[in-house]
């Protein structure tokens, strides 16, 4: 429960601004985990959640980034130089890479941390990035497009 609990979090801290661990408790309970303010302050401590300012004012929860910058982009330029395709089958999202190029993808996907993957196997070609669920794999796919779409315009 703690683990589906934590992911929950982790998505909706993603989806939605939330300032305060009143109104991530009122999430959490929306979304059927019964929650105390102790335990949601438990999780933010155990998930190592801060809180950043927001443009507009305010603020909001965040997970704390412990990549470099630098390292993120090496790791987003694998994927942009790698991938061909992607395609959903459950709880799997198969990446189609170019050939010889999906250990590196897949590894640049590990170091990533995206909450979603549970791990990947990679081939010359292919990666399996498996999920916990369904809506992780779509999640997944379009954190993935996100980033090839990024790169793809910062180079025009």
């Amino acid at each position: 429960m703690k683990i589906a609990r934590h992911s929950k979090i982790i998505d909706l801290i993603n989806q939605y601004d939330i300032e305060t661990q009143e109104e991530l408790a009122a999430k959490l309970q929306e979304a059927g985990f019964a929650v105390t303010q102790a335990t949601v302050s438990r999780d933010i401590r155990e998930l190592k959640l801060m809180k950043i300012a927001k443009p507009d004012g305010g603020s909001k929860y965040t997970v704390l980034e412990q990549r470099t910058n630098q390292d993120s982009e090496k790791y987003k330029r694998v994927l942009r130089d790698a991938l061909l395709s992607m395609e959903i089958a459950q709880n799997i999202l198969v990446i189609k890479t170019v050939a010889g190029m999906a250990n590196a993808a897949g590894a640049a996907l590990d170091n990533m941390k995206m909450n979603e993957i549970v791990g990947c196997i990679a081939g010359d070609d292919t990666i399996a990035c498996i999920n916990r669920t369904v809506d992780d794999t779509i999640i997944l796919m379009e954190k993935i497009k996100k980033i090839i779409n990024t790169g793809e315009e910062s180079t025009r």
